[in-house]
């Protein structure tokens, strides 16, 4: 997910359904007082998304950045449900924190999301060549040993600060890989934004249906990112503590891992304001948990990948997305972990 879906994201948060559903359950909008059926909503839609894609592309980095920061900000703005969800969310994380606190980690987080809104837009200048001055790979030989092993990895990952610019850096040092996606709604902007995240060499994997694919990557020595911080539906997940809270994670990638013996390499982005530039971090592969008791791993293999992506946004709260409602999803007989209706 980038900025670049404009107004799908920030106008429209939708559940957990597939994309199909979701557009034969599309009701009209109003737009400048106008209505609007979907159809017409789509093409709206790309047209915003195009003509943000172009003109960030069109301008030099340190402009398109601010122009960014200041697009997201106002969107949000647009979106108060949405900042509410992210305070909330720092409550639960973060509870002794103060307003002020929580006010710091909101405005970093934005932005974090305009940055990587102008650096999407400018992937079409980024090159083999260049990708050193905007990105350093740190730690590269935790995924070159995962690598040797010839078994496939694991790419464990988040939604940390331009996310959207790790999988594709790391393609043009010369190691392209997979990345599960859930389509976005409207399917314009989902080719729009498909066609610049590939242009690296990477390749995407519908995460509805994945399963399939996913295994043939890695029985060929393949690398597949998965992002793996989100809410889950309870079928689809395992509930684990995060932040000392249980919250649904998704199973699948310790199933995958359990399955194939692939290593699983933590690697996440962040912003090192001291060097001006993205630092690309691969951690060492997780050591898997194996008691022959298929439930109690995927458990608590599911709880060691959650832990490593708790630290990180430990480290860079400022720099993870709080928009999403990470513990929406409760145990059975526990109450709502929100207070407030999701934002609207």
């Amino acid at each position: 997910m980038t900025l670049m879906k404009g107004a799908v994201f920030f106008s429209r948060i939708k559940g957990s359904h597939s994309p199909k559903t979701a557009l034969a359950k599309s009701p009209p909008f109003r737009f400048l007082g106008v209505r609007y059926n979907p159809p017409v909503r789509e093409r709206v839609e790309y047209a915003v998304a195009w003509l943000l894609l172009k003109k960030l592309g069109a301008m030099p980095r340190p402009i398109a950045r601010f122009v960014g920061a200041v697009t997201a900000a106002f969107l949000l703005w647009l979106r108060p449900g949405l900042r509410r969800a992210a305070v909330e969310n720092l409550r639960i994380a973060f509870p002794d924190w103060t307003k002020k606190q929580r006010r710091a980690a909101i405005r970093g987080m934005v932005r974090q999301l305009g940055w990587m809104a102008a650096e999407f837009a400018h992937f079409p200048r980024y090159t083999k060549q260049n990708i050193d001055r905007i990105v350093l790979l740190d730690g590269f030989e935790n995924f070159a040993s995962a690598q040797a092993r010839g078994k496939g990895v694991l790419f464990l990952t988040g939604h940390m600060s331009a996310w959207e610019v790790a999988p594709f850096a790391q393609a043009l040092f010369g190691h392209p890989l997979h990345f599960l996606v859930r389509a976005i709604e409207n399917t314009r902007v989902d080719e729009l934004v498909t066609r610049y995240r590939c242009l690296s060499g990477n390749l995407p994997i519908e995460k509805n249906q994945s399963a399939r694919a996913v295994l043939k990557v890695l029985a060929e020595g393949g690398t597949v990112g998965i992002l793996a911080d989100h809410n889950t539906l309870p079928a689809e997940g395992v509930f684990v503590d995060f932040f000392g809270v249980p919250a649904c994670t998704t199973a699948g990638l310790a199933r995958f891992a359990l399955h194939t013996d692939a290593a699983v390499v933590p690697g996440f982005l962040h912003w090192d304001a001291a060097l001006r530039k993205y630092r690309l971090c691969f951690e060492p592969a997780v050591k898997l948990t194996r008691t022959g008791d298929d439930a109690r791993d995927i458990l608590e293999n599911t709880q060691q990948f959650t832990r490593v992506i708790e630290n990180y946004v430990r480290r860079y709260p400022d720099q993870w997305l709080w928009l999403h409602r990470r513990w929406k999803s409760r145990p059975l007989g526990e109450s709502q972990a929100y207070p407030s209706p999701p934002p609207k």
